[in-house]
């Protein structure tokens, strides 16, 4: 089974390298795609390198910071163009255990997403400031109760989809961003009656670099939960054709 592990990028020229080498020793059926924002530290050129020093490495480069949820969109398209089996999204710097991949893949047997959790088995995150950590603990509370999620980390980016997921979920119209990116799809998963499970992770703070969390990203998320709550009411009370 071809498992493709999409990695969006942007100045993470300290990490890439010994990330996709990581990622590639999990598994010879586990592939990588970098979708670089040209990144202006050298990470897209790096990237290239990598991929013309490996077959299982490919890279998309794209015009500038366009943002993390059109970054996955990006990748999930060009991974079923791929052929993969599972797709996996992950972050860049480290914050997600390459050791862990296996294991998404092995619960893919019974599942349709799989989830890596920081909180499944109480509080899993090393290195975060508490604001943070009551921010993103909070905020899968506050997803759970207006959605009806029940998955106990709405917001984790450390998650593998099977391909069929990805294919019956419009990629166009997913046009959320962040923190609201990883609830919208769990939330259109959900919808489409795909089973969803949880594996528990330890979320580590960046090796290298700055987080690119911000109170835009935080307010999106906020209101995307309502937008997707009240949009699915609303389907619910149309008539039905024919």
């Amino acid at each position: 089974m071809k498992a493709i592990v999409v990695i969006p990028t942007y100045n993470e020229r300290d990490n890439i390298e010994n990330l996709v080498q990581e990622v590639l020793a999990q598994h010879p059926d586990i592939h990588v795609l970098i979708v670089d924002d040209n990144s202006p530290d050298g990470t897209g050129i790096m990237a290239d390198r990598l991929a013309s020093e490996n077959k299982r490495v490919r890279v998309i480069h794209r015009e500038g910071k366009l943002g993390l949820g059109s970054a996955y969109r990006r990748g999930f398209q060009e991974a079923l163009t791929l052929g993969a089996d599972f797709i996996i999204e992950m972050d860049a710097d480290f914050s997600h255990d390459p050791a862990m991949l296996p294991r998404f893949i092995e619960k893919m047997q019974q599942y349709d997403l799989v989830i890596g959790s920081r909180y499944l088995n109480g509080v899993s995150v090393v290195n975060w400031p508490l604001r943070r950590l009551m921010l993103s603990y909070f905020a899968s509370i506050y997803t759970r109760v207006i959605t009806g999620l029940r998955i106990s980390d709405c917001t984790s980016g450390f998650k593998c989809f099977s391909r069929r997921v990805i294919q019956a979920i419009d990629l166009n119209n997913i046009k959320s961003d962040g923190y609201s990116f990883q609830i919208e799809m769990n939330y259109r998963c959900m919808e489409k009656g795909f089973r969803i499970g949880e594996i528990p992770i330890i979320f580590i703070d960046r090796h290298a670099g700055s987080s690119k969390m911000s109170k835009r990203i935080v307010r999106e998320a906020v209101v995307m939960v309502w937008k997707l709550k009240l949009g699915s009411i609303f389907r619910k009370c149309l008539p039905e054709r024919g």
